[in-house]
């Protein structure tokens, strides 16, 4: 009996199913990547160069201390809250349609009470908002 040789195949490898693979992953990095929202608020950090700002006008102070109390102007507010703030700094404000607002927050104090006042600010459409800060000193030995 004779047997015919068999023709021997060369082994290939199907890329088909790895390129599927790719390219779920690809797009499941794409759907589950988180991305940088950009604020609606513009706020203008300060620089702490030592050189002070030139102010035309008097600005509104808005003082947060560690403990919750809120000093618009030296003015103390009973209660923070958004609306209480807005009315407070649009009475303050006056005929100021952009007055300068200069938030001073102890380092200790609650965040959400800054972000409360930056808040208020923007509610009126007040754009020119600074937070304050120390200038660092640095010690000799």
């Amino acid at each position: 009996m004779k047997l015919l040789p068999r023709n021997s195949e060369e082994p290939d490898v199907n890329l088909t199913p790895m390129i599927d693979v790719v390219f779920l992953l690809l797009l499941f990095f794409m759907v589950s990547t988180s991305f940088i929202r950009e604020s609606s608020l513009k706020v203008d950090l300060p620089e702490a160069s030592g050189q002070a700002l030139v102010e035309q006008e008097a600005p509104i102070d808005i003082i947060i201390r560690a403990n919750g109390e809120v000093l618009v102007n030296d003015t103390p507010m009973a209660e923070l809250t958004r609306d209480a703030l807005r009315d407070l700094l649009k009475a303050t404000a006056g005929d100021n349609d952009d007055p300068h607002i200069i938030i001073s927050a102890d380092a200790n104090a609650e965040y959400q009470h800054i972000v409360t006042a930056m808040d208020a600010a923007q509610l009126l459409g007040f754009t020119r908002l600074t937070l304050a800060t120390r200038q660092k000193t640095t010690e000799t030995p």
